[in-house]
C-alpha cells in the first residue's frame, strides 16, 4: 500500500472559506471590488499598521516597495543569504545591485552584529546601503530594535521580509506594524500562515509610501484630482502619472484572505502546539532543533532542524532521501542566494558567507501545518531518527 504523503507545508481550507469565494463568484465583482479593500483594512488593523496594500504575490510587494522607496540605479540594497530569491532579485527589478549579510546560527536571521560591522566599512568607502531588507526566517523575527537603531544612525530605509511570518510577533506586538521599519510584506502563497491562492501584502505607516504603493500595483493610473497634471470634470478621466505594473489582488483571493485572517491566530497557535512537541521528541535526537528569542513569538511557518555535525554515518542527503523514500515530504529552505549561479555571475562565491553556508550544509525543514496530527508528527519524528541511526553514507 502506497504510504500517504506528509507535505512539509499545507493551506487548511474549510467550507467558511468555501462559502467566502462562492459568494465573491456570485456578486457583480470578481476582480476590483469591494473585497479587496475589506481584507485590506482587517490586515491593516490586525497588525496595527495605519495601511496595507493587496497584491497578487509577495514578490510583487517587495518590487513596488522598493520603488516606493525610489531604489535606482546605483543604488545598493542588502539583505540576507538564506532566503528565497525574490528578498535580493526585487533590487535588480530596479536596477540597484545586492549585496548580502551573514547570519545568525541560533535564529537563522541577519546577524545585527555582521550588519554593523558591515555598515561600518560601508561608511569609510562611502558604499552605504539604501534599503536592508531583512527576513524573518521561519516565522521568527529580527532583532528589529537594533536593525531600526542602526537605521537611524546609518540613514538607510528597512523593509520587512515577512513573508513567513503574519501572526508572529516581535515584543509583544504583531509583525507588520512597522515600528522599526518603513515597509513591511507578508505573502499569501498555500504553504503559509493564511492564504489566497497566491498573493501579497504590504503595510505602512507612511501616508506617501501607501499612495505610492496604490499607484505602482495598478499601472501607475490614478482618478484622483491631486495628483493629476490637467484637472478636468470628465466622469471617465484618468491619469498615468507613474511607471507602474498590473499587481493587483483579485476580489475571490481576498475573500478567501478575509476568511482565513478569522483563524489566523488559532493557525499560529497549532504551529506552536506542533513546534513544542518536535521540540520534546526530538530532545535526544541528533539534531539541533531551532531557538527562540525571548522578544519574538513565531509564527512558525517552517520547522527547522540542522544535522549535528557530529553525525558521521550517514549523509544530510541520505537523511533527506531516507524520508521522502518515507513518505515525509522534507524541504530545504534554503539554498543560500550568493551561491545561485545567476548571483555567481555578479561576483559571489562560496565562502563569502560561511555562517550561511555552514546552516544550508545542515539544514532539513520538517513538515509543519495546521492539519498536521499527532500521528504524522510522530511518523516524521520515528523516520528521521531511524534514518540517522542507519549506516548509509
Amino acid at each position: 500500500m502506497d504510504l500517504k504523503v506528509i507535505p512539509y507545508g499545507r493551506q487548511h481550507i474549510d467550507s467558511d472559506d468555501i462559502a467566502s469565494v462562492l459568494e465573491v463568484l456570485q456578486s457583480d465583482f470578481l476582480t476590483q471590488g469591494p473585497a479587496v479593500p475589506m481584507f485590506e483594512k482587517i490586515v491593516a488593523a490586525k497588525v496595527g499598521a495605519k495601511h496595507a496594500l493587496a497584491t497578487n504575490s509577495a514578490t510583487s510587494a517587495l518590487h513596488i516597495a522598493c520603488m516606493a522607496l525610489e531604489l535606482g540605479s546605483g543604488d545598493l540594497l542588502w539583505t540576507t543569504p538564506i532566503t528565497f530569491v525574490a528578498s535580493a532579485n526585487c533590487a535588480l527589478y530596479c536596477g540597484a545591485t545586492v549585496d548580502f549579510i551573514d547570519i545568525d546560527l541560533a535564529t537563522f536571521n541577519i546577524c545585527n552584529a555582521e550588519l554593523e560591522k558591515k555598515l561600518i566599512l560601508a561608511e569609510q568607502s562611502g558604499k552605504l546601503p539604501k534599503i536592508i531588507v531583512v527576513v524573518h526566517m521561519a516565522g521568527q523575527s529580527c532583532d528589529m530594535q537594533g536593525i531600526g537603531a542602526l537605521s537611524k544612525k546609518f540613514g538607510f530605509r528597512v523593509i520587512e521580509d515577512a513573508s513567513h511570518a503574519i501572526g508572529g510577533k516581535y515584543e509583544d506586538q504583531y509583525i507588520g506594524s512597522c515600528e522599526y521599519s518603513d515597509i513591511t510584506v507578508f505573502s499569501f502563497h498555500p504553504v503559509k500562515i493564511i492564504t489566497t491562492a497566491e498573493g501579497g501584502i504590504a503595510t505602512t505607516n507612511d501616508n506617501d509610501l501607501a499612495q505610492s504603493l496604490s499607484l505602482l500595483r495598478s499601472h501607475g493610473i490614478t482618478r484622483n484630482q491631486k495628483l493629476m497634471s490637467n484637472k478636468s470634470s470628465e466622469p471617465w478621466y484618468y491619469e498615468q502619472v507613474e511607471l507602474g505594473y498590473n499587481y493587483r489582488m483579485t476580489d475571490i483571493q481576498a475573500a478567501l484572505g478575509i476568511s482565513q485572517m478569522n483563524r489566523l491566530d488559532d493557525f499560529v497557535a497549532r504551529r506552536h502546539e506542533i513546534a513544542k512537541r518536535y521540540d520534546i521528541l526530538l530532545k535526544d535526537a541528533q539534531v539541533i532543533i531551532p531557538q527562540q528569542t525571548r522578544e519574538s513569538y513565531s509564527s512558525f511557518h517552517l520547522y527547522i532542524v540542522r544535522i549535528a555535525p557530529e553525525i558521521k554515518n550517514i549523509t544530510r542527503k541520505a537523511i533527506f532521501e531516507a524520508l521522502i523514500q518515507k513518505g515525509i515530504g522534507v524541504n530545504v529552505h534554503y539554498i543560500p542566494v550568493h551561491t545561485q549561479p545567476f548571483y555567481k555571475k555578479m561576483g559571489f562565491k562560496y565562502g563569502d558567507f560561511p555562517k550561511a553556508e555552514a546552516y544550508y550544509e545542515q539544514a532539513i525543514s520538517l513538515p509543519i501545518h495546521f492539519g498536521l496530527t499527532d500521528d504524522d508528527q510522530d511518523r516524521v519524528v520515528n523516520a528521521l531518527i531511524n534514518a540517522i541511526h542507519s549506516k548509509r553514507t
